[in-house]
């Protein structure tokens, strides 16, 4: 089944989504499944409700969009989740000041795995407060970054 680029897709309902206060993170079809999935986040969190109205507030644009040229597709709405790796720079500037996880491919500063409290990111660079101590990671070094959760 063809189906329209997702980065089309996520622009056309940009304005949707911060109409509804939510951003727009991610698409994701599937083919075998033939679904439509949209990730969103918003300030104070996602929740069952809001991914309810975002999907209402969608459906009707969707349809006249038709990002599947004609052929049936399920549309669903989802968070990406509390321990979602962050993937943009508004992703870091949101958690500034939060404690995250810094996964690494290789060990750096004693381990592969750290956690502290996001102080920056520029891009190129995640830096943290780990106990006291500023510790670096060349982002192209980690293989993912995450809110902490304390379980």
């Amino acid at each position: 089944m063809k189906i329209k680029p997702l980065e089309e897709i996520r622009e056309f309902l940009r304005p949707y989504a911060e109409e509804n206060g939510v951003e727009l993170v991610e698409a994701q079809w599937d083919a075998r499944k033939r679904a439509l999935t949209l990730f969103i986040d918003a300030p104070g969190g996602v929740d069952l409700n809001l991914c309810e109205k975002f999907h209402r507030a969608v459906d009707a644009p969707l349809d006249e969009l038709d990002p599947t040229f004609g052929e049936s597709y399920t549309l669903n709405c989802s968070s990406l989740g509390l321990d979602r790796p962050f993937k943009t720079a508004r992703d870091f500037a949101r958690h500034i000041g939060e404690k995250v996880e810094v996964h690494l491919y290789a060990p750096l500063h004693g381990a592969k795995y750290h956690e502290g409290t996001l102080l920056s990111y520029d891009g190129e660079t995640v830096a943290i407060d780990a106990a006291g101590t500023r510790l670096e990671f060349p982002v192209s070094k980690t293989s993912k970054v995450c809110l902490f959760i304390e379980v």
